[in-house]
């Protein structure tokens, strides 16, 4: 007699995280799933349905959630309009109304809390204010995903530019000596979240599940570039110098400025955490010289 299989209702599926995530909980085998999109026409994944959903419009939540084991829920915070965290408390409301037991939330470090309110890093710390949301909701497990730097994003328009004398190279406000990226290939996401979903005992508990295929400097990637080729340079300017290079390079100056001090993942090893991720994805993700082999291109680039 066969098992019905329990049902993942996954949001963003069709963003980066949320196709990784649809893409592995298929290849898994263990679980139905459910496509959630603002627009269900356009869909055109995998998933065993696809149903509407809009974080922005919270009537669309509860049917959208209706039978549902699991969920994964993650927000953009480069959506414009977004309110992150209103959106995330309206889905997991949703949720737990729904008899979800499972709920796993992408999130990120609380920057001004490791930093002491130094660095301010909306798009980081918005999402980790709603942990204590996730915890206080009373599901029967929960689990915690922290994406990690993309490899994608060191491709393309946020990637190496054409210099003066020609040369192709990154000039940023960062000691190029300092490990501090915490990097992964953000499709991989997805296995562990569907790891997660499959050893709930392991991660249900409140987990912290960081992707981390590679911990690197820049002149570390700059250096697994150019064995493979390329010819990168990288130039180091003072941060007030670089916050008046284009609309938005004070704020990308001050991430780098967290990342320089306290690390992307903020201060620690996490290496039982990463350990831990690792063993329940099933897989060790790829380092950054590997991905790079067969993906690192200019002019493409993806950050939500």
């Amino acid at each position: 007699m066969s098992v019905e299989k329990k049902l993942i209702a996954v949001f963003g599926a069709t963003g980066n995280q949320g196709s990784g995530v649809v893409r592995a909980l298929i290849a898994n085998g263990q679980f139905k799933v459910r496509a959630l999109s603002r627009e269900p026409g356009k869909y055109k994944g995998g998933a065993d349905e696809v149903i509407a959903a809009d974080l922005a419009r919270p009537e669309t939540l509860g049917p959208a959630l209706e039978g549902a084991h699991g969920v994964f829920l993650v927000t953009n915070f480069w959506q414009e309009g977004a309110d992150e965290i209103k959106q995330a408390i309206a889905a997991i409301k949703a949720a737990k109304a729904a008899g979800v037991s499972h709920l796993i939330w992408s999130t990120l470090p609380n920057v001004e809390a490791i930093s002491g309110g130094e660095f301010k890093l909306p798009q980081f710390t918005g999402k980790a204010r709603v942990d204590a949301i996730v915890k206080e909701a009373g599901f029967a497990r929960h689990t915690f995903v922290v994406p990690p730097a993309y490899y994608q994003n060191f491709s393309g328009p946020f990637g190496p530019q054409k210099q003066p004398d020609g040369s192709l190279g990154w000039v940023l406000p960062i000691d190029p000596t300092v490990r501090c990226f915490h990097m992964g290939d953000i499709n991989e996401l997805g296995d562990i979240v569907a790891g997660a979903f499959a050893h709930p005992d392991e991660t249900g508990n409140g987990a912290y599940l960081p992707l981390v295929g590679d911990f690197l400097s820049f002149d570390d990637m700059v250096g697994a570039l150019n064995e493979l080729g390329h010819q990168l340079t990288f130039t180091r300017v003072p941060r007030e110098v670089y916050a008046g290079f284009f609309p938005g390079a004070d704020a990308l100056g001050e991430t780098l400025a967290y990342y320089e001090t306290y690390t992307y993942l903020g201060p620690g090893s996490h290496s039982d955490e990463i350990a831990l991720a690792n063993r329940i994805a099933g897989r060790t993700p790829t380092p950054f010289a590997s991905w790079a082999r067969d993906n690192f291109r200019t002019g493409q680039a993806s950050r939500a």
